[in-house]
């Protein structure tokens, strides 16, 4: 069944009702692309942090009143992207709250609720200031197929992605407030370094694992960041099909991932081909370090 896939790229401040505004508007534009699954940029509900360090670093100075507004899962801002949702599955990305500690979250909704939710584990730049990390990475069924969720850093560790495709995710949607390198700024964000990253750590990504990827990406600038844009949906050969490159807008591609997966993974399966008693005594180490 070919399934409309969808990345944007734009920019997201702090006002939650511009914020959710935003949202409905490139819900409704998915919508008449016929898109199944529609990907919107980490922190696109309430902004994210203003990197003012100047440090290497990179501190995140923030003063408690200016940080993201906390939100719940089960809240009302989370509702009303449901009834936007309705048929389709949206990723959206906020600052969550179990009551005791903040999160740098994402949450996948269709109208019938929470589908599943994802806390980001690797945290750049003294984002572990203002928020605890994840504990896990862990895949679940949606209407565009078994589905897992990452944000931003997550992606440049290959066992994040890993650990949802052995978990048998067959679509990664990761959400992103990328930004710009700020100690060897290119005059273009299309030449700059860490979108050269960006995009490498997402056909890397998609290949290796062979899944369909799609990644938002916040565009414009907050605080001293300027994000580099470069939404983009992956194919699980490493192609892209569709990216918004700088600008704001919408990449979207239609594909049948089933037949995409089966087509990509019939001469070489990388997660078939694993030689996972060869790796033990390494990754033992590793984690005993």
């Amino acid at each position: 069944m070919t399934i409309g896939f969808a990345a944007a790229a734009a920019n997201f401040g702090r006002d939650v009702e511009e914020n959710l505004r935003q949202i409905g508007t490139f819900v409704e534009m998915a919508r008449a692309r016929g898109v199944g699954l529609l990907a919107l940029p980490e922190a696109c509900l309430g902004g994210y942090l203003s990197v003012l360090g100047s440090g290497r670093d990179g501190s995140h100075d923030e003063k408690p009143e200016s940080l993201p507004p906390v939100m719940d899962v089960d809240g009302p801002e989370i509702a009303r992207i449901a009834r936007m949702a309705g048929e389709m599955t949206v990723v959206v990305g906020l600052c969550e709250s179990d009551g005791a500690e903040r999160y740098n979250s994402a949450v996948a909704v269709t109208g019938d609720g929470v589908l599943g939710v994802h806390r980001k584990v690797h945290q750049p730049l003294g984002e572990n200031l203002h928020y605890a990390a994840g504990d896990g990475f862990a895949s679940f069924d949606s209407p565009v197929g078994r589905l897992g969720l990452l944000i931003c850093y997550d992606k440049a560790f290959p066992e994040s992605a890993r650990a949802l495709a052995l978990d048998d995710a067959e679509v990664i949607a990761c959400i992103s407030a990328w930004p710009a390198s700020r100690t060897a700024t290119a005059a273009s964000l299309a030449d700059d370094r860490w979108t050269h990253r960006f995009n490498l750590f997402d056909a890397a990504r998609a290949l290796e694992n062979q899944v369909v990827w799609v990644s938002a990406n916040q565009t414009g600038t907050f605080g001293s960041l300027r994000f580099v844009g470069h939404a983009k949906v992956v194919g699980p050969g490493g192609e892209v099909l569709a990216t918004t490159g700088v600008d704001d807008g919408l990449a979207v591609a239609h594909l049948d991932p089933q037949a995409a997966l089966e087509t990509a993974r019939r001469a070489m399966f990388h997660l078939g081909d694993r030689r996972p008693a060869t790796y033990g005594a390494a990754i033992r180490e590793a984690v005993d370090a």
